[in-house]
């Protein structure tokens, strides 16, 4: 989740020699940055969830995951010290195949991912189904699958890019349907990816104690 961008303007390479030597995280949107918040206990754990369903699978594949600490570009390369232009995020749960390609030598920005998948929150969705994903896909050549995963109801929206360039959508709702990322061979079980988590109850089942007979 973010907080308020910064009210400066930063070049790309002042954004990564500054995170570089922060302890928290922050994403970068053409020349603002924009601070990580902490997760809520939901969040975290459907994070902690996906991230072991997985990394299992890909033991001994040829792809890899990488938890949210990784900053993936979405972005022309940059070509001068005073370049803006970019997003640089940090999914919840990227997937890399075949070796990682990095931006530069300091091998902490990853320009190849083939799976981005964000659990969403109140402060991010709009972000993370809007401009995250046009950059996401205008940038990002070897991405092929792109999950939203609710917290507060069991929702998974899976956008998986076809042969010739566009976009097709399913989700899979409620807690027994198991959805497949086919790229790379993963199944994705909600009762798993949703295991500990309590939902709020829907507002259409709430019953005003007020309008009960007394």
């Amino acid at each position: 989740m973010a907080l308020p961008k910064s009210e400066l303007l930063y070049s790309i390479e002042e954004y990564l020699e500054l995170e570089r030597r922060s302890e928290e995280r922050h994403e970068y949107l053409d020349g603002f940055i924009w601070q990580m918040a902490g997760a809520s206990g939901a969040h975290a754990d459907i994070c902690t969830n996906l991230t072991r369903i997985v990394s299992t699978q890909l033991l001994g594949t040829r792809c890899r995951a990488r938890s949210k600490d990784t900053k993936v570009r979405s972005g022309p390369a940059p070509r001068s010290r005073r370049a803006t232009k970019g997003l640089f995020s940090y999914p919840d749960l990227a997937v890399i195949c075949d070796e990682p390609q990095y931006q530069d030598k300091h091998r902490d920005v990853v320009t190849n991912s083939a799976v981005i998948i964000e659990v969403l929150s109140e402060s991010t969705e709009a972000f993370d189904r809007g401009e995250k994903f046009l950059r996401y896909q205008v940038w990002n050549p070897t991405l092929t699958d792109y999950l939203l995963v609710s917290q507060d109801k069991p929702l998974i929206e899976h956008f998986a890019r076809q042969s010739d360039g566009t976009w097709v959508y399913r989700f899979y709702q409620g807690l027994d349907k198991p959805m497949q990322i086919h790229l790379i061979d993963c199944e994705l079980n909600p009762s798993d990816v949703y295991d500990r988590i309590v939902f709020p109850p829907d507002k259409d089942e709430i019953i005003d104690e007020a309008e009960l007979p007394h």
